[in-house]
């Protein structure tokens, strides 16, 4: 049986509880296989009980040394008892000039106690217990976040300014640069605002007209990463020139915003508006799309969408690691275009003899390269609209595999379409 002994109003600061007639502390941490938070005891003393009970900064103290123990038994582990009985006296009956001795050779979470308002700059400095004058026995978990946000920064070398925090809180992205960047004024000091939308002024201003395009070869969300790069290029170059005072951080930022915003309307294009300026399918009649797998869809003239456009979509939903050749033919004039994602290239086929009596046809294979998902698209627009013959523009075209294998060593081309 277990009874509450003490325990505060916010909740989860460690309670004292009796179990079985034993006082012990149990802390929340951590989280179980199945992600839910971990339970953990260990026996204390009456004396102190009575330390925990009137003194919030030594009580705060102690779990922040006990956590890392916490941490440590992982999903299925124990606490390790000893160690943190070890750290009763300590921690809860030693003098500050000791605690502060203690905390420099032990493990301890900084974040617990800037969240419950303790002086990050006296911690730094070493001065644990002249930091918690200040503790609340409310926590202020963005005030962590914060801290530990600036604290990574701080080991990279990045000082931001001002002008730079409000950027990172106005993409969402001050507290986890991972974060997918979203426009949130609201975050944002509103003095410094106008200052801030004047460079994302600058950053639009640069990328206006600039697209990012899809990339079917890597699935139906995938988007062109050649045109991502040129897009942040071009707002790194412009936000830089005209705001030469920002940190590295702040222009990745704002340059990610932009390129995150033109591919998200990429990906809710429909193909056949992603494909508006192909001009159609010309005089072509039917077309046949087929991949390395064994899959295959007819294209008749006369439908509402595109054969550029029904052809992409054929790669979308068939393109994988394992399936990296499209091929789209015209039976009737005998003649095809063959893609190879996996190697930056691309085959065109034409019937040269039709097979009679038995005897097989004759093709004529011609080899390109390619470059990236742009020029596949080049192709694929240039075959639909009047077949092999205006694929001359795209060459050089090789018959010769040895001379074609040449070419490509002299590119250096050494990866794969799907990385381009």
């Amino acid at each position: 049986m277990r009874d509450i002994v003490f325990t505060r109003r916010s909740g989860w600061i460690p309670q004292v509880v009796r179990e079985d007639g034993e006082l012990k502390l149990m802390l929340g941490a951590g989280a179980d296989a199945n992600h839910e938070p971990r339970t953990f005891t260990f026996p204390i003393g009456e004396a102190h009980l009575e330390v925990i009970r009137e003194d919030l900064a030594r009580h705060l103290l102690l779990w922040s040394a006990v956590l890392p123990l916490c941490d440590a038994a992982g999903t299925r582990g124990r606490l390790d008892e000893s160690a943190a009985v070890g750290l009763l006296g300590p921690v809860l009956l030693s003098s500050p000039a000791e605690i502060d001795a203690l905390f420099r050779n032990i493990r301890w979470e900084r974040g617990r106690l800037v969240a419950h308002g303790a002086d990050a700059g006296l911690l730094d400095r070493g001065r644990i217990c002249a930091a918690m004058r200040t503790a609340t026995e409310t926590a202020d978990e963005k005030r962590a976040q914060e801290h530990h946000a600036e604290r990574r920064r701080a080991q990279r070398g990045v000082v931001l300014g001002p002008l730079d925090a409000a950027l990172l809180k106005y993409t969402g992205r001050y507290l986890h640069g991972g974060t997918t960047p979203r426009r949130k004024p609201g975050d944002v000091d509103p003095a410094l605002l106008p200052e801030v939308m004047r460079v994302i002024a600058t950053a639009e201003q640069a990328c206006a007209g600039m697209r990012i395009g899809r990339d079917p070869r890597r699935g139906k969300r995938a988007t062109d990463q050649g045109d991502w790069k040129r897009m942040e290029t071009t707002v790194d170059g412009a936000v830089r020139r005209a705001h030469p005072a920002l940190v590295d951080d702040a222009v990745r930022t704002v340059s990610f915003l932009m390129c995150s915003e033109a591919a998200d309307r990429s990906r809710n294009t429909p193909m056949d508006d992603d494909e508006a300026g192909d001009g159609g399918a010309g005089g072509k009649t039917a077309l046949s799309f087929t991949d390395d797998q064994g899959a295959e869809k007819k294209w008749l003239s006369g439908r509402s969408r595109s054969a550029t456009a029904e052809f992409w979509e054929f790669v979308e939903d068939r393109s994988s690691r394992s399936d990296d050749v499209f091929t789209l033919e015209d039976e009737e004039l005998g003649e095809g275009l063959q893609l190879h994602f996996y190697a930056d290239s691309a085959a065109r086929i034409t019937t040269v003899r039709e097979g009679r009596g038995g005897a097989d046809p004759e093709y004529r294979v011609e080899y390109s390269l390619v470059d990236g998902i742009g020029g596949y698209r080049e192709l694929v627009s240039a075959f639909v609209r009047g077949g092999c013959a205006a694929l001359d523009q795209h060459g050089p075209w090789f018959s010769e595999v040895a001379e074609f294998e040449r070419a490509r060593r002299g590119r250096g081309s050494g990866q794969s379409g799907r990385q381009a």
